[in-house]
């Protein structure tokens, strides 16, 4: 029977994985869809190497931070069990990888592109392992303080904090650090539209996140005994109320209606476990409210050029995610309760900070040495691995 188990288990996280991953394909779509014809190949191209990056620094440092784990054994030792160790890596490195997916989107355009994979083996390495251990592995004492102090661990059960607060925040940095893309905003105050390049491309992104994000959070559980289905309900509410927020504020708009969804997932991520349907559902309404009023707040009044919105969809999100948590969670909103609002306030808010002091450490040193912006002449034919570089070498032969 325990073999049968085991084999259970590696297969449910297996899949959870396997799920996840695909997402990735859904980051890439979604910025291939909003980034201007030019860049597609860029955003195509970067959200794979990111990922291979992402697969090997994980590998070799991040999981070791975070859960003090390595691969050093010979390979019978490492399958036993089914190798359940092995694929839990694989599950825990998809949510690592999606870091460098997330700020993607925010810096897409303009963005030197090996600059850009340096950063993201410093940040899956260093920065995101760092609070991950923290949140998920009980490294520091922290959360043993917090339950000591307060009753309560922080809780953040599919990453509303540890992967899209993180994600967000750490974005932020870079995209002020990298300025606005050339002709974004005129020096009278005029703001020039870069309309999505595809809205069909744009859509689907959406869609393969949103599936990929079932396992995402159910199989956060990580095994068969802990899976609930309350948190696919939840996920689904959340998903629903993002949804029609963001349609009804966002006026129609594809761009704000697409995007809902993952606002609402976002958020309910950290409290999918504890919730009531109708709390999640709440959950995802008011982040569908938070990404277009803060979207619209930040590229227009503040003329902070974040071309997919990931510092408001994922940074803002997943830190009202990580506070709903501590609200809908509670026994007294029909939550399943072991939950409360301080821990969750102290920890979502070191999360940010540790995302925000990474952000601008790793990204301020590459742009005070090696440089992090492409130079005007790159920018205006498109990023450096773009449609115009691959058709216009023709001594490179080319499948694309």
């Amino acid at each position: 029977m325990d073999g049968i188990l085991h084999a259970a288990n590696a297969l449910f996280i297996l899949l959870g994985a396997i799920m996840i991953l695909a997402m990735h394909a859904g980051f890439a779509f979604l910025e291939l869809g909003t980034v201007r014809k030019k860049n597609q190949v860029n955003a195509l191209v970067k959200i794979l190497a990111d990922l291979a990056v992402s697969t090997i620094v994980y590998y070799f440092i991040g999981y070791s931070i975070a859960y003090g784990v390595g691969f050093w054994a010979d390979a019978a030792t490492l399958a036993q069990k089914n190798g359940f160790e092995l694929v839990k890596f694989f599950f825990l490195l998809t949510f690592a990888a999606a870091i460098p997916a997330i700020i993607s989107g925010g810096i897409a355009e303009r963005a030197r592109f090996h600059p850009q994979l340096l950063a993201t083996a410093l940040l899956v390495g260093f920065v995101y392992p760092l609070f991950e251990g923290i949140a998920w592995n009980q490294r520091f004492g922290l959360q043993a303080w917090l339950a000591a102090s307060f009753g309560a661990e922080f809780h953040d059960f599919a990453g509303s904090v540890v992967v899209h607060a993180v994600g967000g925040w750490i974005a932020l940095p870079a995209v002020l650090l990298l300025g606005a893309r050339r002709g974004r905003y005129s020096k009278s105050g005029a703001i020039a539209a870069h309309p999505p390049s595809s809205i069909p491309f744009l859509a689907l992104g959406a869609w393969i996140l949103t599936v990929g994000w079932f396992g995402f959070n159910v199989m956060s559980a990580q095994t068969l005994d802990k899976m609930n289905g309350l948190v696919a309900m939840n996920s689904l509410m959340a998903m629903a109320g993002g949804t029609l927020v963001a349609l009804l504020l966002g006026r129609n708009d594809p761009g704000f209606a697409y995007n809902g969804p993952l606002a609402g997932l976002v958020a309910v991520c950290a409290g999918s476990d504890l919730m009531h349907p109708l709390g999640a559902l709440l959950t995802g309404a008011i982040a569908g409210a938070i990404f277009v009023s803060m979207f619209t707040l930040v590229q227009n009044r503040w003329k902070i050029d974040d071309v997919l919105g990931v510092w408001p969809l994922h940074g803002l999100c997943g830190t009202w995610g990580g506070v709903a948590a501590g609200i809908f969670g509670a026994k007294a909103l029909g939550g399943i309760g072991g939950v409360a609002l301080l821990p969750q306030l102290i920890g979502t808010a070191l999360g940010v900070l540790i995302a925000v002091a990474g952000g601008l450490l790793v990204y301020g040193l590459i742009a005070r040495t090696i440089g992090l912006r492409l130079d005007p002449e790159q920018e205006y034919q498109g990023a450096d691995l773009s449609l115009h570089h691959i058709t216009s070498t023709p001594e490179r032969e080319t499948s694309w």
